[in-house]
């Protein structure tokens, strides 16, 4: 892979994603994470690799639902400025669910159990830490909640840095133009 190619799948990658959660209105899909994009030396195809999260029933609807919108999506591409927009090609990449399996395995293993393997259902059903075993559902503080990222506050983190993270907090985010002038206070 090319360096120029490289940085053309990155590209992509981003763009994809914005489109997918901002642009696209179908009700039909789910859960769905842009994990990578491959496109082909001369730039006429690109294999799209998406993470689903859900029941089994869900993720099928859900993929059904992006292949269909593939269309619209490489339309929407067509700001990228890009001598030749590629086919896109979506792709199931299944190593969120194949990660959820070697956990499990490895909590059997520690707890000196016997493996098993989860039964399929919902992917991230991820073991919980040890400090928060002893605890219900949702009864973590505000702290812990921005510590770990699972507040508002961490997920604006993880979607827009961390001026979003100010934003969601009810700050302004500093930066720009802040009197008539140009200058700042």
């Amino acid at each position: 892979m090319t360096e120029r190619t490289a940085r053309v799948d990155q590209l992509l990658q981003e763009e994809i994603s914005r489109i997918v959660t901002r642009e696209v209105q179908d009700p039909r899909i789910g859960f769905a994470t842009i994990t990578r994009v491959e496109t082909s030396p001369d730039l006429r195809h690109a294999r799209v690799w998406v993470s689903l999260i859900g029941q089994p029933d869900e993720r099928k609807t859900t993929f059904r639902a992006l292949a269909r919108a593939m269309p619209f999506v490489r339309h929407e591409l067509g700001v990228l400025r890009l001598r030749r927009i590629p086919e896109l090609h979506l792709e199931l990449d299944d190593s969120v669910e194949r990660g959820t399996r070697v956990l499990h395995i490895l909590d059997d293993l520690e707890a000196g159990r016997e493996p098993s393997l989860p039964e399929p259902g919902e992917t991230l059903p991820t073991p919980r830490p040890a400090h928060l075993e002893g605890m219900e559902e949702g009864a973590t503080s505000g702290a812990d909640d921005t510590a770990t990222g699972t507040g508002d506050a961490g997920r604006a983190r993880r979607a827009g840095g961390a001026k979003g993270a100010r934003a969601v907090r009810g700050r302004k985010p500093s930066g720009g133009r802040t009197s008539p002038r140009g200058r700042r206070p």
